[in-house]
């Protein structure tokens, strides 16, 4: 498809993406100006930004966005290398699932907050301790979802692949991995963003940098121009490795249905 008609079929949807973000941003300064909402609990756009400032001059902006952001892609990172594999693997084999699938349904239905005394007790209170939280918030829910979409990969390709004298490596290879891999990569997104979730919870505790560590530290001085401000820069994080995600599966995936024209 020509450049240009893509870009012309985006524009609406872009510019509906822009106008919800504006239509808050202006109800956000209806209800913090007029007095609607006193200032305690909404902060009005411009302290907001001052608060930027402020967090630039003591030098804790980027530091603190930087240290979040890579606690956030390690132990992410973490989950994929070790569940996208087991998750293929329950896909494709029964006994794998009937070891590891049963566990997997108990795990993550554990809170993640009740976890913290133990990741606390165990890995201590450095990154490792983040990285864990973060893991255990992402990786069981990956594997389950990784299993189904390779489940979900029609298995008379499989059987086609088998006859036509592939090995099981290659069945793998050739088959099974292109056929899940647009369904992974959706995955991959979702967890990724329940990964800048758990991001406060993995700085509740033992932290002293980090955007959750100052929203929470906001907190307890009643500094809501900077929680509000911590808010926004992880949504804008978040929004920001969704596209990228986005973008990743148009690259990687082009035959998938999934792909947008």
């Amino acid at each position: 498809m020509d450049i240009p008609v893509r870009l012309r079929k985006l524009a609406p949807e872009k510019g509906l993406a822009l106008l919800s973000f504006m239509v808050l941003f202006l109800l956000w300064c209806l209800l913090a100006y007029s007095g609607t909402v006193k200032e305690l609990f909404l902060p009005r756009p411009h302290r907001v930004l001052f608060s930027f400032g402020e967090m630039h001059a003591e030098g804790i902006l980027w530091q603190y966005t930087w240290d979040s952001t890579y606690r956030v892609m390690v132990g992410w990172a973490m989950a994929v290398i070790l569940g996208v594999p087991l998750g293929m693997l329950i896909a494709t084999s029964r006994r794998i699932s009937a070891l590891f699938q049963p566990l997997m349904e108990f795990a993550r239905y554990l809170p993640v907050v009740a976890l913290v005394p133990l990741t606390l007790l165990y890995f201590g209170i450095g990154d490792l301790q983040k990285f864990m939280v973060i893991f255990l918030g992402t990786f069981f829910q990956l594997v389950l979802m990784v299993a189904d979409t390779a489940a979900n990969v029609p298995k008379d390709l499989s059987r086609a692949a088998a006859t036509l004298g592939a090995s099981r490596a290659q069945i793998y290879r050739l088959v099974l991995i292109p056929g899940a891999l647009p369904g992974i990569m959706d995955d991959l997104r979702i967890t990724i963003g329940w990964a800048w979730t758990y991001l406060v919870v993995a700085e509740l505790v033992a932290a002293n940098s980090g955007l959750g560590y100052m929203i929470l530290r906001a907190q307890r001085f009643l500094a809501i121009e900077r929680i509000f401000a911590g808010l926004i820069i992880i949504g804008l994080l978040g929004l920001a490795t969704d596209w990228l995600f986005k973008w990743l599966t148009r690259i990687s995936v082009p035959w998938s249905e999934k792909v947008g024209p």
